[in-house]
């Protein structure tokens, strides 16, 4: 417990030491940091309970579908932790209906709320990615502003000591602001690749689910809605 104690007191202190140097620039950092990490940790949580990336069950239904094996496609569906299945299985279950094409939009429009909600948040991170430099680059040009204006107040009794201390402090918020915008920028891109990968997958299925070839399927073989 002692090293602990220890070990948190020193955080502190440094972590107090980096504001009172970087200011109000390196608040507002941090606090864009402690928001940014709450986010990514519950999209990593909410894209794990869907099942974003993991339709396998998904696949072997549509080729079971194809096959003409509705019963088998119906059980896998149900066995699938997949979000898609909804969609897939309305699809599955209207590819024989007379107006396909408004069976279809519908379909896809109910599918891309489903991407609308995990996409949820994502333009924040992109956000953080992008305005996070530009924080850290404008509070260096406030320091640099406040240490030349040092410097021509200090007159012919310049000591360069001084303005260096004063160009470094001014420089730590940009460092901060890159080590903010690095790994968010990263994680923005894995989350919106996801998104994007399972976006393809689920027009393929849709159209797939769709298609012409489904019409001449028996009715006694369409596996019941969701």
């Amino acid at each position: 417990m002692n090293d602990i104690a220890q070990i948190w007191g020193s955080m502190r202190a440094s972590l107090l030491e980096v504001i009172e140097i970087g200011g109000p620039v390196v608040v507002l950092l941090i606090a864009l940091s402690i928001i940014s990490a709450a986010t990514v940790l519950y999209k990593i949580w909410q894209f794990r309970r869907s099942g974003v990336g993991r339709h396998r069950r998904v696949s072997m239904a549509l080729e079971a579908y194809e096959r003409g094996d509705a019963k088998t496609a119906t059980a896998l569906l149900t066995q699938s932790n997949s979000y898609l299945v909804a969609p897939v299985q309305r699809a599955m279950s209207c590819a024989e209906v007379k107006d396909r094409a408004a069976a279809s939009d519908r379909c896809d429009a109910e599918a891309e709320a489903l991407f609308l909600r995990l996409e949820t948040g994502l333009g924040f991170l992109d956000l953080v990615a992008q305005l996070a430099p530009l924080i850290g680059l404008f509070g260096t040009v406030l320091g640099m502003i406040e240490a030349f204006q040092g410097l021509q107040a200090a007159g012919t009794s310049v000591d360069p000591t001084v303005l260096a201390g004063g160009i470094w402090v001014a420089l730590l918020t940009t460092a901060a602001g890159l080590a903010v915008a690095m790994p968010v920028a990263a994680i923005h891109g894995w989350l919106s690749g996801a998104v994007e990968r399972d976006r393809v997958f689920a027009n393929r299925a849709l159209r797939q689910a769709f298609a012409p070839d489904r019409q001449s399927a028996p009715r006694a073989a369409r596996p019941e809605a969701a």
